[in-house]
C-alpha cells in the first residue's frame, strides 16, 4: 500500500477544539448539536460550514481552523468559530458550552449517536467500550515539509507525552465518580482497537506495510481510522497530536498548541543538523502515559533511556528555556509563556476538584464552572485557595482511593 503525505509548510499549525453542549439548569450533557449545525447551515444559505462540524456524539461540536503560520492565528480562528456556536445556543436559551475531558456526571446510555455510517460502525464494533466514548480532545497539527521526516518527530514527541497530558489533563470524574486520576479520558480512548500508543516503526514503507495490514484484515477501511496518540496524518502533511484532554479556555489552547508547534520544530531543526533526537523505550513510554493520566501534574516521568527520573513540572520549566528560542522565531513566545501560567494556576483536573471539594461534591457545580471558564478565562484564584486538606499543591488527590460523589 502506497499512502502519500501531502505537501504542507514546515511548522504551520492548525488546532481542532471540541465542545460539549449542557442544559444550563441541570448541568447535563444536551443532545442539540444538530439544532445548532442546522441554525449555522442556515447563516450559510444552506451550505454546511466549512469548519465547525459534528462529531460522534449529538451532543458535541467540533472547531477546526484553517492552516496558519502562528498559534496566535489558529487561536483567533477557533475563538471565532467558539463565538459563532455561543450566539446560537444563546438564541436557544436553555443551554451552555463546556470543555473537558469528560463530563463530571452524565452518563453514557442516555446520549445519542450522530448519523453517519463511520460512527455506527465504530460502535457496532466497539460496543460498551465505544459507547462510553463520553470525551473531549484538542488535537493539534504542525506541518512536516518531509515525509521521511514524520515518523522521527512523532518517535521523538513520545517523549513529551506525558507533559502534554499532565497539562491538558481535566477528566477527573467519570459518570459521577471521582476516579482518582487526573485523566481518565487518557485511559478510556486507548480502549478503541486502533487508539492509544503508536507502534515503533521504522520509517514510512513500516508505516505504509501496517495501515496495509489493518486494511487488509477488515480492521480499518484508511489510515485515518488510525487513531494513536500521536499520529501522522498524511491527508493534511502534518504530525498530530492528540493526546489532550479537552481544555476549557482560549489561552490553554494557545499554550498547548505553542508547546507543540516549538517541540516539532525544534525536532526538525535537530535532525537537519544530523542529530538524534531522545526516543524511550516503548515500556517507558506506556509508563509515562499511565503516570501523567494518574497523578497529572504531581507525576514523576522517566527522561531518557537510562530511566532519570523528575517532576514532570520540573521537566516542563526547564524544557521552557530550552524552546524559547524557538518560540521567538515562531512568533509564540507569549502562547508558550502561557505554560508557565498553567504550572502556577493548576491544570484544570485540579480547579475542578477544588471547585468540587467546595460544593460539597455537588458536580454540577463544576459544569457552571467550567461552563463559566469557556466563556470569561480562569479566575485567579485568592491566595491560599488552593491548599485543601484533599487536594495537594499540584491538584493530586491527597487520597489515592476512588470515591464516589453525587452528580
Amino acid at each position: 500500500m502506497t499512502i502519500e503525505f501531502a505537501r504542507s509548510a514546515r511548522s504551520t499549525v492548525g488546532l481542532e477544539w471540541e465542545i460539549a453542549i449542557v442544559d444550563r439548569a441541570t448541568g447535563e450533557l444536551a443532545s442539540v448539536a444538530g439544532a445548532v449545525l442546522d441554525a449555522l447551515d442556515a447563516e450559510s444559505s444552506g451550505e454546511h460550514h466549512p469548519f465547525i462540524t459534528s462529531e460522534l456524539l449529538t451532543n458535541t461540536v467540533e472547531l477546526v481552523t484553517a492552516v496558519h503560520e502562528t498559534v496566535a492565528g489558529a487561536v483567533a480562528d477557533l475563538e471565532g468559530q467558539l463565538a459563532e456556536v455561543r450566539a446560537v445556543i444563546d438564541e436557544l436559551g436553555d443551554y451552555d458550552l463546556i470543555c473537558a475531558g469528560s463530563h463530571p456526571f452524565s452518563q453514557w446510555y442516555d446520549q445519542h449517536l450522530t448519523d453517519k455510517p463511520r460512527y455506527h460502525k465504530l460502535i457496532e464494533r466497539t460496543r460498551w467500550w465505544g459507547r462510553n466514548m463520553m470525551i473531549w480532545g484538542v488535537h493539534v497539527h504542525v506541518g512536516i515539509e518531509e515525509r521521511d521526516k514524520a515518523l522521527p518527530i512523532l518517535d521523538g514527541l513520545l517523549a513529551y507525552l506525558p507533559h502534554l497530558q499532565a497539562l491538558s489533563a481535566s477528566s477527573p470524574f467519570w459518570a459521577g465518580v471521582d476516579t482518582g486520576y487526573a485523566s481518565n479520558r487518557a485511559l478510556m480512548f486507548q480502549q478503541l482497537p486502533t487508539a492509544g500508543l503508536p507502534y515503533p516503526l521504522a520509517d514510512w514503507p513500516a508505516y505504509e506495510r501496517y495501515v496495509g495490514d489493518l486494511v487488509r484484515t477488515g480492521v480499518i477501511e484508511e489510515h485515518s481510522e488510525v487513531r494513536w496518540d500521536i499520529r501522522p496524518s498524511p491527508r493534511w502533511g502534518t504530525v498530530e497530536v492528540r493526546v489532550c484532554d479537552g481544555l476549557s479556555t482560549s489561552a490553554e489552547i494557545a499554550a498547548i498548541g505553542a508547546l507543540v508547534q516549538c517541540l516539532v520544530e525544534w525536532m526538525s531543526t535537530r535532525l537537519d543538523d544530523g542529530e538524534s533526537l531522545t526516543v524511550l523505550q516503548p515500556w517507558f513510554v506506556r509508563e509515562n502515559k499511565w503516570r501523567a493520566a494518574r497523578y497529572g501534574l504531581a507525576a514523576e516521568v522517566i527522561t531518557d533511556v537510562a530511566g532519570t527520573e523528575r517532576p514532570v513540572a520540573d521537566d516542563l520549566r526547564e524544557l521552557l528555556v530550552t524552546l524559547s528560542p524557538v518560540a521567538d522565531r515562531l512568533g509564540c513566545a507569549a502562547e508558550l509563556q502561557q505554560v508557565r501560567a498553567m504550572l502556577d494556576s493548576g491544570a484544570s483536573y485540579a480547579r475542578q476538584l477544588r471547585v468540587a471539594e467546595a460544593a460539597g461534591g455537588d458536580l454540577r457545580a463544576v459544569v457552571a464552572h467550567l461552563a463559566r471558564e469557556l466563556r470569561d478565562g480562569i479566575e485567579v484564584a485568592p491566595p491560599g485557595a488552593g491548599a485543601s486538606p484533599r487536594v495537594d499543591e499540584h491538584g493530586d488527590s491527597a487520597d489515592p482511593r476512588d470515591r464516589s460523589v453525587q452528580g
